[in-house]
C-alpha cells in the first residue's frame, strides 16, 4: 500500500539528572533530503541516523532532532584569560586614581567583566549516552514510518473512491459516444442535401465523405488508453515501494485522454462528464502530491 510523505515520531527517555529527546518529522519533498540537528558531542551519529533514515524513506524531507535536557550530557568547560584579568585591573586603578574614586577593585568587579571567564562545551564522548540516542531514533523513526503508512491508507481510499467516480463518468461518455457519432453523421447529411437541394449526383461517395467526418468524432481509441492509465494506477496504489512519481505521470496521462475525449467528441453532455472527470483528476492530483 502507498505511503505518504508525512509522518512524525518522538521518543524521550530519563538520562541522569535530565531527559533526552528525539524528535523526527517528515513533509512532502520532490527527492529524499535529511537534515540532522545534533549536540555537538554526538555528531559522529549523523552519518548512522541518515542511512537509517534512507532504509525506510524514498521521498521527503525529513528533520531529526535530538535534544539534551539538564544532566551531565552537556558539559562545558570554564576559561579564566589571566592576562585579560590583569589588563582589566590596571586600567582600574589608573581610572580610581585619575578620578579620585573610592571603592575595592575586587575579584567579583573583575570576574564580571567581558571574557575574563568564559565557558566553552566540552564534548562528552559517553557510549551509554549514544546508545540511548541511537535505541530512541530507531523507536522514533519506526512510529514516523508507521504514521507514513496510516496516513497513505487513508489517502489510498479516498483516491480510490474518486477513480470510482472516474469510471462512472468514463462508462457514460462511452454510453453516450456512439450516438454522438450517428447525430453527427446525420446532421451533416442534413446541411448538404439542403445546400444542394436536389439529390447528389453521386451519393456512395457522398456517404463515405460523411463517414470519414463522424469518424473524426470517434473517441474509442481515448477511452480504451483511459482504461488503461486507470487500470494501472488501480495496481500501482497496491504496490509497497515509492510510486508517487509513477503515479503522477499516470494522472497527466489520463488528463490527456480526457481532454482529448472533449475536444472531439464536440458534445453538450460528454462535455459535462468531461468537466467532472477533469475536476476529480485535479483533486486526486492534490492527494498524489503527498504520496512518497
Amino acid at each position: 500500500m502507498i505511503r505518504s510523505m508525512t509522518g512524525f515520531g518522538q521518543k524521550q527517555a530519563p538520562w541522569q539528572d535530565g531527559s533526552v529527546t528525539i524528535e523526527v518529522r517528515s513533509v512532502n519533498h520532490r527527492f529524499l533530503e535529511v537534515a540532522c540537528r545534533l549536540p555537538r558531542h554526538l555528531h559522529a551519529l549523523e552519518e548512522p541516523f541518515k542511512k537509517a533514515v534512507q532504509q525506510r524513506c524514498a521521498r521527503g524531507r525529513v528533520d531529526l532532532t535530538v535534544s539534551i535536557q539538564g544532566g551531565k550530557g552537556r558539559g562545558g568547560v570554564i576559561n579564566l584569560d589571566q592576562a585579560l584579568a590583569k589588563q582589566y585591573h590596571q586600567a582600574l586603578r589608573r581610572l580610581k586614581t585619575s578620578l579620585k574614586l573610592a571603592g575595592p577593585i575586587d575579584v567579583a568587579l573583575i570576574s564580571g567583566l567581558r571574557d575574563v571567564l568564559t565557558v566553552s562545551d566540552q564534548p562528552l564522548e559517553d557510549p551509554q549516552l549514544a546508545t540511548l540516542v541511537r535505541k530512541l531514533a530507531e523507536e522514533a523513526l519506526n512510529e514516523l514510518q508507521e504514521m507514513r503508512k496510516r496516513e497513505g491508507m487513508t489517502l489510498a481510499k479516498d483516491i480510490q473512491r474518486r477513480i470510482h467516480i472516474l469510471k462512472d463518468h468514463r462508462a457514460a461518455v462511452a454510453e453516450r459516444a456512439p450516438a454522438v457519432i450517428d447525430e453527427n453523421f446525420e446532421r451533416m447529411k442534413q446541411r448538404l442535401e439542403k445546400l444542394m437541394q436536389a439529390d447528389p449526383p453521386d451519393v456512395p461517395r457522398l456517404h463515405q465523405e460523411l463517414a470519414m467526418y463522424a469518424d473524426r468524432g470517434d473517441i474509442t481509441e481515448e477511452i480504451v488508453r483511459l482504461d488503461s492509465h486507470m487500470l494501472q494506477f488501480g495496481e500501482q496504489l497496491k504496490r509497497a515501494e515509492s510510486v508517487g512519481k509513477t503515479l503522477e505521470f499516470l494522472l497527466q496521462e489520463m488528463g490527456r485522454e480526457v481532454n482529448t475525449i472533449g475536444s472531439k467528441a464536440n458534445d453538450a453532455v460528454i462535455a459535462g462528464h468531461v468537466v467532472q472527470m477533469k475536476a476529480e483528476l485535479e483533486r486526486i492530483r492534490e492527494q498524489v502530491q503527498n504520496v512518497e
